[in-house]
């Protein structure tokens, strides 16, 4: 194993998880919102979200008989991702105002679910745009909208959780994803094509048509190498924005602590030439 300062490659400091894990509370907190209101926040889009992954695997169930391919897709497999992180986000936030904000249970639970669940930030950060992108270019069509389970399943698995992933960008404190995510996010990502032939070998369907060779050719090594590019471009994109919201955020927080300071400077000397009086 390669060493690099303190740091190994493949260990958990390597991969974000630092000792102590967040110490600033930056997975609990935000600069927009109290500690409570982003809590709720994150527990109604957790709610949301459950609601509407057991209404659709329902309707596939019982109306559709189609409930054996639900979990052969990336939209369904990602969006089960935002159920989780959202669960398990807004847990731990509720519990950190219950405590005084002084802590949360993460921090002191073992480092291997430390980096599972910050292995989870950043795949929802980036697979629900993945879906957004490729449904709203490549796959809508007229039936898209043709019913209202259908409008309502296709903004919400393919427009809200887009919304759900910028929420957590741009509006918590949520450190950027170091880079070493890129290469376990990147084997999940690609992963999906195995199970999407997987599906075609077990239930005899592609799940995503241009991912069928017998219609798209030579097109489908096209689609496959654009994919994987747009995803670590995606991922650098996202890291970007992540690392611009902290500085800026660092600069307001800077900012206030300066004028305290001259505050405080300011009344200082009042105080003093009235005790001289």
């Amino acid at each position: 194993m390669r060493i690099t300062g303190s740091r190994s490659y493949l260990s958990y400091e390597w991969f974000g998880v630092l000792a102590p894990f967040d110490p600033a509370c930056r997975l609990v907190t935000s600069s927009f919102f109290s500690p409570l209101t982003l809590g709720i926040l994150r527990l109604l889009f957790a709610v949301y979200s459950l609601v509407t992954t057991i209404t659709v695997l329902v309707f596939q169930s019982v109306r559709f008989h189609s409930s054996r391919s639900f979990f052969s897709y990336f939209t369904d497999l990602s969006y089960i991702g935002l159920v989780a992180y959202f669960w398990a986000s807004s847990i731990q936030t509720i519990v950190f105002v219950l405590q005084g904000q002084k802590a949360y249970p993460l921090q002191k639970w073992p480092r291997i679910l430390q980096l599972l669940h910050v292995l989870l930030n950043t795949t929802i950060t980036i697979f629900p745009i993945i879906v957004t992108v490729v449904f709203w270019t490549l796959l809508a069509s007229s039936s898209t909208f043709s019913t209202r389970y259908s409008a309502w399943s296709n903004v919400s698995q393919h427009a809200m959780n887009s919304s759900f992933a910028l929420f957590e960008i741009l509006l918590t404190n949520t450190s950027p994803s170091p880079w070493s995510h890129i290469i376990p996010c990147f084997f999940l990502f690609a992963s999906y094509l195995g199970v999407a032939y997987i599906t075609y070998a077990t239930q005899g369907f592609y799940t995503y048509s241009f991912l069928d060779p017998s219609v798209e050719h030579g097109l489908l090594a096209a689609y496959i190498i654009g994919m994987g590019v747009g995803y670590c471009i995606l991922f650098a994109i996202v890291k970007g924005i992540c690392t611009l919201r902290c500085r800026l955020s660092s600069e307001h927080v800077q900012c206030e602590a300066l004028d305290e300071w001259e505050h405080i400077n300011i009344e200082q000397p009042k105080e003093t030439i009235g005790s001289e009086a």
